[in-house]
């Protein structure tokens, strides 16, 4: 089937958003709103957990549970989402090509559901071990909405908001944390006999997207690019956008599937095989994995410490740690505001460079902590400081990075690389980093202000500004670096456009 649809002269106004709004609100609550809040509400009932599964062992047994091995089940119930995690990376980037991104995200809840069925029913029937499984299921279920998400909202959004509409992911993380915080404080299910209540809830955000989300598209892109239905494409956008605004993103969806010229979704095997690709896989990698290491865990690790010096209560603590997660998601939101505007270069590498100077600060004052009284005060504002730091660079702008940097056919499985590198990472720095706060104590903030400088640095020299362009222009920007030859620009191509479906 031929057609020629004729490009049409760029509009001036810009399309309305409100649509556009929604489907991210409703695509974030099951995705990265989900996996933070899971992340989060695991912390509150460490005791009341420990003490259920002695308590079963010893209905079984007649004894007590040896307290290595209680603490050893106890890390495998917190530590199995994780493996979890980057099960659901891959499984999510294989069903988003296979069935769609808004299909995948629709059956994903169906995990959460389960998940919370089995952590409910746990305590009930006296089975610890249904939170181990429980607990891997829900991390799958966060490994394929956090695959799948940012895979979506890229696909959705015109250009001039791409980097709002994508650091949503992270205004939704960043909220799923201070909801978990939130719920698990002791007035709440934090403390007492409520805890069992407690690791179900999961179940709420996946039944809000599975009323929300059918209310919206498929990606456009998916439709057009990889499924060659240009009706059901034009349909979404109109539904996106409205039918007087939808044609500027018709004409870059048609632009990229000309140069793609029929290209199938890529494995992750080919794209490492792929020389035209080699730089932006590497800028993927190397920022996912100095998102990881950049001391933002060794912060909450601090926190308490920092606080209970400062001359808090041991009992007010869990409030002021519910503080640095409203920090942030206000730097979440401000992020989000900012990146279309201030760009995606100044956003991270700031933030990195701001993270390495207040990694020099706490080291100073954890060292003089008792010197003067007034040092605990400037440590809990650094602490505080340094989230700041966090939210408005790194922790929204790594995610947009990966969206923008691959077209059409590479994007699925950039997102598998780019989820596994994060989830590894996020494993391995919470096997390491108890023995590195040991060894070193506060010294250990060195290692991070080292670690922040270089992946500032390496972002400044390596990582161009991809705000308001196509993804042929991203892609343009990196084939001299790759493949020592330009590429065409889209400028260049010729007004009538022809596609084979």
């Amino acid at each position: 089937m031929d057609y020629q649809p004729l490009l049409h002269k760029k509009q001036t106004s810009r399309p309305p958003i409100s649509r556009l709004f929604l489907a991210v609100c409703a695509v974030g609550i099951g995705g990265a709103f989900q996996y933070g809040y899971n992340v989060s509400i695991i912390n509150a009932p460490t005791r009341q957990i420990q003490q259920f599964i002695n308590n079963t062992w010893y209905s079984r047994h007649q004894s007590n549970l040896e307290e290595g091995w209680l603490t050893l089940i106890w890390s495998v119930i917190a530590s199995v989402f994780t493996l979890g995690g980057l099960l659901g990376t891959h499984i999510g980037g294989h069903l988003a090509d296979k069935l769609g991104r808004k299909k995948t995200l629709l059956m994903n809840n169906v995990l959460a559901i389960l998940a919370a069925f089995l952590m409910g029913i746990a305590y009930p029937s006296g089975c610890f071990e249904l939170l181990i499984v429980g607990r891997l299921i829900i991390g799958i279920n966060a490994g394929i909405g956090l695959c799948v998400q940012p895979l979506y909202l890229g696909e959705i959004a015109p250009r001039h908001i791409r980097g709002l509409t994508t650091v949503g992911m992270n205004i939704f993380l960043t909220g799923g944390i201070f909801t978990g915080q939130l719920v698990g404080l002791r007035e709440l299910f934090g403390g007492g006999d409520n805890w069992y209540f407690l690791l179900p809830t999961c179940c709420i955000p996946a039944i809000i997207q599975l009323a929300s989300l059918p209310w919206f598209p498929e990606s456009p892109r998916y439709l057009l690019i990889e499924n060659k239905d240009e009706y059901q494409c034009q349909k979404a956008l109109k539904m996106l956008y409205g039918s007087e605004h939808y044609q500027p993103e018709m004409d870059d969806i048609l632009k990229e599937s000309c140069a793609l010229n029929g290209e199938k979704p890529k494995t992750i095997f080919q794209l490492f095989s792929d020389r035209t690709v080699r730089w932006q896989l590497v800028i993927i990698i190397l920022t996912n994995i100095g998102q990881q290491l950049s001391g933002i865990n060794a912060i909450y690790f601090y926190a308490a410490y920092v606080f209970t010096k400062a001359g808090i209560p041991a009992n007010n603590i869990p409030y002021v740690t519910l503080g640095t997660g409203l920090c942030e998601c206000l730097t979440a939101l401000t992020c989000g505001l900012l990146i279309d505007i201030a760009g995606r270069r100044i956003l991270i590498i700031g933030g990195y460079t701001l993270m390495a100077f207040w990694c020099t600060i706490l080291t100073l004052t954890l060292t003089f902590q008792d010197v003067y009284p007034w040092i605990p005060y400037l440590s809990m504002s650094a602490v505080f400081a340094f989230i700041l730091s966090f939210g408005l660079g790194p922790g929204g702008v790594t995610n947009t990075l990966t969206a923008e940097l691959f077209t059409q056919s590479s994007r699925s499985a950039a997102f598998r690389i780019s989820g596994s590198v994060g989830w590894i990472t996020f494993f391995t720095i919470g096997m390491i980093f108890p023995f590195l706060v040991n060894g070193l104590n506060q010294y250990c903030f060195l290692f991070f202000f080292v670690e922040c400088l270089l992946t500032a640095s390496f972002i400044f020299f390596i990582v161009p500004e991809t705000k308001n362009k196509s993804f042929l222009e991203i892609k343009k920007e990196f084939q001299k670096r790759n493949v020592g030859q330009s590429y065409p620009s889209p400028e260049d191509e010729p007004d009538n456009l022809e596609l084979h479906m």
